[in-house]
């Protein structure tokens, strides 16, 4: 017989996963990223988007479940990053 909290259970790990690989990636793909292209797309400031990203992936680290309100707000820079301001910034500096 399945257990319907454990299963509940997993897909909260799995949803929190996928949420911290989410933030991570937005994070790493910032900090790789040069400042002058920042400014050039007209988006907020690398510094800007390094302080959210990053303070997005420790809440995510210290506070493990994907409801919670910070790590809502992480989600929700997070993929602002990922949707609007990477695909600039990737037209910006391709190599």
């Amino acid at each position: 017989m399945i257990d319907l909290f454990s299963v509940q259970n997993g897909i909260m790990l799995a949803l929190t996963f996928a949420l911290f690989v989410c933030k991570a990636v937005a994070f790493v793909d910032a900090v790789m990223r040069p400042e002058n292209a920042f400014v050039a797309g007209d988006k907020q400031t690398k510094p800007f988007w390094l302080l959210v990203l990053g303070l997005a992936v420790v809440a995510n680290t210290l506070i493990w479940s994907p409801l919670s309100f910070l790590n809502l707000i992480g989600t929700v820079a997070a993929l602002v990053y990922l949707a609007d301001v990477r695909p600039i910034l990737k037209t910006l500096t391709r190599r």
